[in-house]
C-alpha cells in the first residue's frame, strides 16, 4: 500500500515481456524510465527480457505502455509456459542471428585476406571488395544501425551507437574514396607506412575493417542469444513432469479423461508405476510412494488411507485409489513452477563489461573524432587530410578486439568445461561465481549417490550371512519396492545366484513374505515381526538401533519365526565428496548441506563429509527461502543439487549448479550442469568459471588499453589505415589467444590418483592393480551415468519433435 493525499492507494503486480532490447544498458533504462512514474517499483531483467512492477491499481496499463514505447520499446504478451509458441518464436530469432553471422562472415574473409595481401591485390580487386562488403556493412549490420538511431532520437548512446559509426564511418569513407577519390583507379596497392600521408587519403579504404568489426559483433550477439534462448525451459519442463491423463472412478467404473478436466473431490485410481494425477488423499489401498523427483528423498514413503499424496510423484507399490484436493494452478507442482519463475525474474541483470563503460566511451570517442576533424582543419591540413585522420580516430576505437573479448573465451570456457562434464549456460554465470563465498549442497543425489544400497549385513550367532543373503535377496527379487531392490541387488552381487521363492506375498507397507526350501521366510519391519510375535535378540535389536541412529534403514529376516539377521540399506556418500568439500573450503567457500531428512541423517552425512553447518528436514517449497535467508545475511550464495525440489533454490541462487544424473528440471533451473554427476565436478566447474571470467576480463582490458592508445596515435595522424587494419587484427590475434589459453585448463584429481602418483615405485608397484581396478570401476560409473543423461537428453529431444 502507498499514501497519496491521505488516501490509501490499493497496489498490484504486473509481469509482461518487454521486446526492442540489445544491451544490459536497455533495461537499466527503462527501469529508469518506470520508477519515475509516482508509485511505481519496477525491476527490469534483460536476462528474462521481463519487467515486474509493483504499481497502484488506479494507474492504467495504457500509462506504463506509453513510458515504454517513449523509450523506444514494446510491450509484448508473456508466454505462457504450457505451449511452445514462445520457444519457437525465439529460435526464429536466433536462427535469423545465425544466418546473417554465417553470411557476413563468408563475405568478409576474402575482403580481409584482398586487403592484408599485397600480392592478392590485382588490378581491380577493391572493386571485387566493396561488392563483398557492401551487404555486410548494411544488411549484416542493420541491427546495429537501427538501434544505433533509435538510440539517438532518444539523446542515448550505447554499443551499438559506436558500432553503427564505426561501421558507416569506415565503409562511407571507402565509397567516397571509391568513387571521389584515387581509390578507384585500377592498380590501386595498400602499402604499409605508419602515418598517413598527405595527399594519399583519399586512396584509401576500410571495407575490410567494416566487414571484420560487423562479423565479430554478430558473432558475439549471437552465443548470447543462443544462452537466453532457454529462459523458460525450467517452467516447461517442471509442468511436464505431472500426469496428461488420469483414470477417474464414475459410478464404480474407471474412465480415462485428461488432467485438466479433473476435478476436486473426484476420485481417481493409481496403478503401481504411474505418477499421481494430483494432490490428493488416499481414499483405498496402501504403497508406497517414490517422491524423490519432488522432496529429493531417497527412501520411498509409506501411504495408507487417510495420507496426503503429491502429485507428479510415482506410485511404487501396490493399487491407490485417490481423492483430489488440490488441482491446477493450487497443486504443490504448480507452486514449485511459480517459485522457479519467481526466482528467475529475480535476478540481478546481466551486465556486460564493455556495456557498462559504453555510455561514457561512445560520447567521448565520438567527440574526440570531432575534435580531430575541426584541429587538422584549424591548422589547415585540407579537409581530405582532416576527414581521414578523423575516421581514423573512429576506426581504431571500433570494438573488434572488445566483440571477440567475451564469445571467444566463453567459447574456449564452455568447450574445455563441455569436455570436463560442466556446461556453462551463459556469461552472466561466469560473474557469479567470482562473489561467491557459500555453497549449498543439497544431500541426495549430490553428496550422497540417490540410491539405496545394501550397506551392513548384522546375523544372529548361528547363522552364516551367506545364508542370511542368499534368502533375503531371494524374497526382495519378487518386490519392485527401492529397498527391496538393493537387498536383492547386494545379495545377488555378494552371494551370486539366489534361492527359488514360492508362495510370494507382498505385505503392503511391512514387507514380505514366501517360502523358501520349504521354510517360511520373513522380510520387513519391525510392525511385521510384531504382527507374526517374533522378538529380536539383544545384539540384533543392538543392531538395529544403531543403523536407524545413523538415519539409516534396518530390515528384519525371519526364518520359521526366528529373527535371523537385520540388513542395513542406505543412500550411500559418493567416494569423492569428502575430498570435493575441501577443495570448496580452499576456493574460500563456506560449504552447507541441505536435505530434507531428517536431523540425524544429515548429521551423520555432514560428519563423514567434513561439513560442519547442516540445515535439515527442510520442505521443498522453504528450499529457496533458505538460500534467501542466507542472501539477507550478506552471503553470496551457489546451490548445488539434482531434484525438482531443489529448483526453485537453484534459480534463486546467486550460483545454481546441477547434477546431471538429477531432474531435467534441475538442470533447467541451473546456470551450470555437472554431467558427470560427481561432487568433484562442482569444483571444477567454479574453478571453470572463474578461470573463464578473469581472461575476458583480461581480454577487455586489453582491447580497451588498446583502443585507449591508439586513439591519440590517429587523431596526430601518425596512423596509416592499413597499419589501423593490422593493428585491429592484432588485437584481435591477442584476444583469441588468450582465449585459447583455456583449452589447457586440467580437472581436479581424485586423491586415488594423486596418492598412487606421489607413491615409490615399490609402493606404486603393489597398489597398481588395486588402482587399476579402482580407477576402472570408475571409468565404468561415470561412463553409465553419461550415457543415462544422454539417453535422458534424447528422450527429451524426440519428445520434443514429436509434439512439433
Amino acid at each position: 500500500m502507498s499514501v497519496d493525499d491521505g488516501q490509501v492507494r490499493a497496489m498490484r503486480r504486473w509481469e509482461f515481456a518487454i521486446g526492442g532490447m540489445t544491451c544490459a544498458s536497455c533495461a537499466a533504462r527503462i527501469e529508469r524510465r518506470l520508477n519515475k512514474i509516482d508509485g511505481v517499483v519496477a525491476t527490469v531483467n534483460y536476462a528474462t527480457e521481463k519487467a515486474v512492477l509493483e504499481l497502484p491499481a488506479d494507474i492504467a496499463d495504457e500509462t506504463i505502455v506509453a513510458a515504454i514505447a517513449d523509450a523506444g520499446y514494446t510491450v509484448v504478451r508473456p508466454p505462457t509456459p504450457d505451449t511452445d509458441e514462445p520457444t519457437a518464436e525465439f529460435d526464429e530469432h536466433t536462427a535469423a542471428l545465425r544466418r546473417r553471422m554465417l553470411v557476413s562472415a563468408g563475405l568478409a574473409i576474402p575482403v580481409v585476406l584482398l586487403a592484408m595481401v599485397p600480392p592478392w591485390q590485382f588490378e581491380h580487386w577493391q572493386w571485387l571488395s566493396l561488392t563483398l562488403a557492401a551487404p555486410v556493412a548494411v544488411w549484416g549490420a542493420w541491427p546495429f544501425h537501427r538501434a544505433a538511431w533509435q538510440n539517438l532520437r532518444r539523446r542515448a548512446a550505447t554499443m551499438d551507437t559506436l558500432i553503427s559509426v564505426g561501421v558507416l564511418a569506415a565503409f562511407g569513407w571507402s565509397l567516397y574514396a571509391l568513387f571521389l577519390g584515387a581509390a578507384g583507379q585500377p592498380g590501386l596497392r595498400h602499402e604499409f607506412s605508419l602515418a598517413v600521408r598527405s595527399g594519399t587519403a583519399s586512396a584509401n579504404i576500410y571495407l575490410e575493417v567494416a566487414a571484420v568489426l560487423t562479423t565479430a559483433i554478430l558473432a558475439g550477439r549471437y552465443f548470447e542469444a543462443r544462452a537466453k534462448r532457454r529462459a523458460g525451459a525450467a517452467l516447461r519442463a517442471l509442468l511436464e513432469l505431472g500426469a496428461k491423463e488420469v483414470a477417474v472412478l464414475r459410478a464404480g467404473r474407471e474412465e480415462r479423461i485428461p488432467i485438466d478436466r479433473l476435478r476436486v473431490d473426484d476420485l481417481f485410481v493409481v496403478r503401481p508405476g504411474e505418477k499421481i494425477a494430483t494432490d490428493g488423499v488416499v481414499s483405498e489401498g496402501s504403497s508406497a510412494v517414490d517422491a524423490s523427483m519432488l522432496t529429493g528423498e531417497s527412501i520411498p514413503v509409506e501411504v495408507g488411507p487417510g495420507d496426503t499424496v503429491v502429485g507428479a510423484t510415482v506410485n511404487a507399490g501396490g493399487r491407490l485409489v485417490v481423492r483430489a484436493t488440490r488441482i491446477g494452478a493450487d497443486t504443490q507442482l504448480a507452486q514449485m513452477a511459480q517459485l522457479v519463475e519467481q526466482a528467475q525474474s529475480g535476478k540481478a541483470e546481466v551486465q556486460r563489461l564493455a556495456d557498462r563503460v559504453s555510455a561514457v566511451f561512445v560520447p567521448v570517442v565520438i567527440a574526440f573524432a570531432l575534435g580531430t576533424l575541426l584541429v587538422w582543419l584549424g591548422i589547415g591540413a585540407g579537409a581530405s587530410v582532416a576527414f581521414s585522420t578523423a575516421v581514423a580516430v573512429l576506426i581504431i576505437a571500433c570494438p573488434c578486439g572488445l566483440g571477440l573479448a567475451t564469445p571467444t573465451a566463453l567459447l574456449v570456457g564452455t568447450g574445455r568445461g563441455a569436455q570436463l562434464g560442466i556446461l556453462i549456460k551463459g556469461p552472466q554465470v561466469l560473474e557469479s561465481t567470482r562473489r561467491v563465498d557459500t555453497v549449498v549442497l543439497d544431500k541426495t543425489g549430490t553428496v550422497t549417490t540417490g540410491k539405496m544400497t545394501l550397506t551392513g549385513v548384522h546375523t544372529a550367532a548361528d547363522v552364516p550371512e551367506s545364508e542370511a543373503l542368499r534368502l533375503a535377496g531371494a524374497l526382495e527379487d519378487a518386490s519392485e519396492h527401492p529397498i527391496a531392490r538393493a537387498i536383492a541387488a547386494g545379495s545377488a552381487e555378494r552371494v551370486g545366484e539366489l534361492a527359488p521363492v514360492s508362495e510370494f506375498t507382498n505385505l503392503e507397507g511391512l514387507g514380505v513374505r514366501g517360502v523358501i526350501d520349504g521354510r517360511v521366510v520373513l522380510v520387513g519391519r519391525s510392525a511385521l515381526m510384531e504382527r507374526h510375535g517374533i522378538d529380536l535378540p539383544v545384539a540384533l535389536t543392538a543392531d538395529q538401533h544403531r543403523a536407524e541412529a545413523l538415519g539409516r534403514t534396518a530390515v528384519i529376516l525371519a526364518v520359521d519365526g526366528v529373527a535371523q539377521a537385520v540388513l542395513v540399506v542406505a543412500d550411500t556418500v559418493r567416494a569423492t565428496s569428502a575430498q570435493a568439500v575441501t577443495h570448496l573450503r580452499a576456493l574460500g567457500l563456506r560449504p552447507v548441506l541441505l536435505t530434507g531428512d531428517n536431523e540425524t541423517v544429515a548429521r551423520a552425512v555432514a560428519a563423514e563429509v567434513g561439513i560442519d553447518t547442516v540445515i535439515a528436514e527442510v520442505l521443498p517449497a522453504d528450499k529457496a527461502d533458505v538460500v534467501a535467508r542466507l542472501q539477507r545475511e550478506g552471503r553470496v550464495v551457489a546451490m548445488v543439487g539434482d531434484g525438482v525440489n531443489d529448483a526453485a533454490a537453484l534459480a534463486s541462487a546467486d550460483l545454481g549448479l546441477a547434477m546431471g544424473t538429477g531432474t531435467d528440471v534441475a538442470i533447467e533451473a541451473a546456470d551450470l550442469t555437472l554431467v558427470r554427476g560427481d561432487l568433484l565436478a562442482a569444483v571444477d566447474a567454479i574453478r571453470l568459471a572463474r578461470t573463464t571470467l578473469r581472461t575476458i576480463k583480461g581480454n577487455l582490458f586489453w582491447a580497451f588499453a588498446y583502443n585507449v592508445a591508439a586513439l591519440p596515435i590517429a587523431a596526430l595522424g601518425l596512423l596509416n589505415p592499413m597499419i589501423a587494419g593490422a593493428a585491429m587484427a592484432l588485437s584481435s590475434v591477442f584476444v583469441v589467444s588468450n582465449s585459447l589459453r583455456l583449452r589447457g585448463f586440467r580437472a581436479t584429481a581424485s586423491e586415488g590418483a594423486v596418492a598412487l602418483a606421489s607413491a615409490p615405485a615399490a609402493a606404486r608397484t603393489d597398489q597398481a592393480d588395486d588402482a587399476e581396478l579402482l580407477r576402472l570401476r570408475s571409468e565404468v560409473s561415470a561412463l553409465t551415468e553419461e550415457r543415462d543423461v544422454l539417453e535422458r537428453a534424447v528422450e527429451h529431444w524426440v519428445r520434443k519433435a514429436e509434439r512439433r
